[in-house]
């Protein structure tokens, strides 16, 4: 499943640890950033390049919240449901108005693709609670008011994107 020039890199990458499986999580993310999640048949060439067996990998994907097993949307809203995020009342109300506004329930995706929703333990922000991760990046003291900016800025940006 993997190119060569993948795997050549990423035999480096495994060849400069002092343990192969401490590079594990890089290249599983590296692979997911490329192709959007980690396939059997990427879990299967990974693991042989770290010396693991598919199972013992798959154990330690299925561990992260980062680490998608199944296909994911463009966007990835990640709901911070630790327990500071409960604290303040707002999280149930902000993550019914998300997953009202891109139509999509918890643990889906939406049909164009463009959204999945899931929830996420912790993403540190208790400070800023409630608070979400889209793709990358963290947004805090969510509103409803907020939400919609950042949401319609990401929708008009799909439906108009920029011209090279």
């Amino acid at each position: 499943m993997l190119p060569e020039e993948l795997r050549t890199k990423f035999a480096a990458m495994i060849a400069g640890a002092e343990s192969p499986r401490e590079k594990a999580i890089d290249v599983m993310f590296e692979i997911q950033d490329i192709y959007g999640w980690m396939s059997d048949e990427a879990m299967q060439d990974v693991a042989s390049l770290l010396g693991m067996s598919p199972l013992e990998l798959d154990e330690l994907a299925t561990f992260y919240d980062f680490i998608y097993r199944s296909p994911v949307g463009k966007y990835v809203i990640h709901v911070c449901d630790s327990a500071m995020c409960w604290l303040d009342g707002q999280h149930q109300r902000v993550l019914d108005y998300i997953s009202s506004r891109v139509n999509v329930p918890l643990g889906g995706t939406s049909p164009d693709g463009l959204f999945t929703l899931l929830p996420v333990c912790c993403i540190g922000y208790c400070d800023r609670a409630p608070a979400m991760m889209i793709n990358k990046r963290v947004y805090g003291r969510l509103t409803p008011e907020k939400i919609d900016r950042i949401l319609d800025k990401i929708i008009h940006e799909n439906e108009y994107p920029e011209r090279e």
